[in-house]
């Protein structure tokens, strides 16, 4: 088990995270935490619940309970919009663009202010320039509408339009999957280039190379549980 980290470090607290879809129980007593300038990893096979872990953290679900601290204040009942505002950014796995929109368009949508921690100093800020330097792709599309690129664009856009908010902390939902490797490893200096901005990552991933390179910490999820922590596991079949 990893060590109990600095109160002032934890960004992210997760204790006893039970979640429901209907009737079905599908998260039982999720444990975790996400420290300042960390990335940390949900590993797991389809269907364990590590996305059903980030919706829950969001408050995108009807049916929950436990407690979810995020910047020392309990956020266990507060709605999506909230906790967004609160700096609290989010990455679905679906990717969500506004497809009518233009790159531009749809960085400008997420934008927020900038913020600071609660010792006065600025939190990581980003503008449009800094992410075209992190998705050179994004640059030389800045006019094209989001239906009009591929999926690994799209994922770009999706993770540049939440950057745009300022977030504290990120929770990247699948970032890895069902794109090109060459955006995979782009994806991945772009995880690195966010911790060392002072940012935070929660990412769930099925690909244990992928969270090998950007991950300080894993949590092995199955069956809507924490059953490792801390271990680097193969979560692909042969």
């Amino acid at each position: 088990m990893a060590a109990t980290p600095p109160e002032a470090d934890v960004l992210l607290r997760v204790r006893k995270l039970n979640a429901w879809y209907g009737a079905a129980h599908i998260l039982f007593d999720i444990d975790l935490e996400v420290r300042r300038g960390e990335v940390v990893a949900l590993m797991g096979r389809n269907g364990a619940g590590k996305s059903t872990t980030l919706k829950a953290i969001m408050g995108m679900l009807a049916k929950r309970s436990g407690q979810v601290t995020f910047m020392g204040q309990d956020i266990s009942h507060q709605r999506p919009d909230q906790i967004a505002k609160a700096g609290l950014g989010f990455v679905p796995e679906d990717r969500r663009i506004f497809a009518d929109l233009t790159v531009r368009e749809n960085l400008q949508v997420g934008q927020q202010p900038p913020r600071s921690w609660p010792d006065g100093r600025p939190a990581p800020r980003w503008s449009t320039d800094q992410l075209y330097t992190l998705f050179p792709n994004l640059r030389a599309m800045q006019s094209r509408p989001g239906g009009h690129m591929s999926g690994g664009e799209q994922q770009m856009l999706t993770v540049a339009r939440t950057l745009m908010g300022n977030p504290y902390l990120v929770l990247l939902d699948e970032p890895s999957e069902g794109v090109a490797p060459i955006i995979v490893e782009q994806m991945a200096q772009a995880i690195i280039a966010l911790k060392q901005q002072g940012a935070s990552v929660l990412l769930s991933e099925q690909n244990a190379r992928f969270a090998d390179m950007v991950a300080d910490r894993k949590y092995v999820v199955e069956k809507g549980e924490i059953r490792h922590v801390d271990v680097a596991v193969d979560t692909n079949p042969a």
